[in-house]
């Protein structure tokens, strides 16, 4: 385990930004104040749980605050997620949980950097175009 007593690390995804702060103690996580196991989307909560999951008995020995804001709900999961996972390994130095999440998603350590392409003029979207009649 690490020395110090409280680090924080952050996550993202799109416009969703997370914050976690992790420290010594039970095995709690909350988010925006709620306990992990509360929240009310199933899927939602499973985005989250992931990183407990591959942490096994890791995630017992630490508690996690994460603060999330910006983005939508399912932009919001995945930053908590990537946030969680970054805390659990920076907090641990644990090399053997770092490959299994690594192995198991990669992006819930290094993001994932896509964003949604803008909207271009002559169609309703960023590719389509509008239809032309030629009678």
């Amino acid at each position: 385990m690490s020395q110090r007593s409280v680090m924080v690390f952050d996550g993202a995804r799109k416009t969703a930004r997370a914050t976690a702060v992790v420290r010594s103690g039970q095995g709690r996580v909350r988010i925006n104040g709620l306990l992990l196991e509360s929240i009310p989307n199933y899927l939602q909560r499973e985005i989250m749980i992931t990183p407990l999951r591959l942490a096994g008995d890791i995630r017992y020995k630490v508690d996690v605050d994460v603060d999330v804001e910006g983005g939508g709900v399912m932009g919001q999961a995945y930053a908590a997620a990537i946030a969680i996972s970054r805390a659990l390994v920076g907090f641990t130095r644990s090399a053997e949980l770092k490959r299994r999440l690594i192995q198991y998603d990669r992006h819930l350590l290094a993001g994932d950097s896509r964003r949604t392409e803008p909207k271009k003029f002559g169609g309703p979207g960023p590719r389509r175009r509008y239809q032309k009649s030629f009678r």
